[in-house]
């Protein structure tokens, strides 16, 4: 398994209590294998991404990411992880509005120290993956929304991930489009073997996934029949 949580229980402040956002969660990722995650608004699925990515600690439970128990990392460790070894793709792409598309994902590999060179011929290699090889000098701006989300998903690529999460990809996109970035998605965790996490609200693109689970009140279920 390339991610696995087992057991993970995460609370927050509330008042003169505790909020519990994830229940003794539990929930493996193959290499290759796309998962995608549903639930109600404030059902935890922001939380479990979070936890999953490293950027907050469970209270109980392991969270391992290809191989590595990161509850044994210092947060130095956990930010070398995320950097090498986990792709994140929000909501919203959050691309530099200064730069091209392919410089875009060129910056992300510049901060491991690899040489320019084989940086650029992997960007572009990536952005012809996603489709838009032809636009790699194009800036955020005169690039559609779905095209934006597809260099954001480039850019998540772009340090061979073993964990790819992905956060709403689709919610500012129209179903057309939506459906695109998620078959696309699903091509990519095929082709390069990244264990996939997909946040969705929009239950039509789930026949592409091959696991859907369910979040509600912090816990993980299998969903219920349409």
């Amino acid at each position: 398994m390339s991610l696995v949580l087992d057991d993970v229980t995460l609370t927050y402040p509330d008042g003169d209590g505790r909020l519990t956002a994830l229940d003794s969660v539990s929930l493996e990722v193959p290499a290759g294998r796309l998962t995608a995650v549903v639930g109600p608004s404030g059902s935890g699925k922001s939380s479990l991404l979070a936890v999953a990515a490293t950027l907050v600690p469970p209270d109980r439970g392991r969270v391992v990411v290809a191989g590595t128990d990161t509850g044994a990392l210092d947060p130095a460790g956990k930010a070398a992880l995320r950097r090498e070894r986990i792709g994140i793709v929000f909501q919203q792409p959050n691309l530099l509005a200064s730069l091209t598309a392919v410089e875009q994902l060129q910056v992300m590999a510049h901060l491991s120290g690899a040489k320019p060179k084989a940086v650029r011929e992997r960007a572009l290699s990536l952005l012809d993956a996603v489709g838009l090889a032809d636009l790699a000098g194009r800036r955020p701006h005169q690039l559609s929304g779905g095209q934006r989300q597809r260099v954001t998903l480039a850019r998540a690529l772009m340090n061979e991930p073993a964990v790819l999460l992905v956060d709403e990809p689709t919610s500012a996109l129209d179903h057309e489009r939506g459906a695109a970035i998620v078959s696309l998605l699903a091509a990519l965790t095929r082709d390069r073997g990244t264990a996939t996490i997909l946040v969705t609200h929009d239950r039509t693109h789930l026949a592409t996934a091959d696991r859907t689970v369910t979040v509600h009140d912090g816990r993980l279920s299998q969903p219920p029949p349409a």
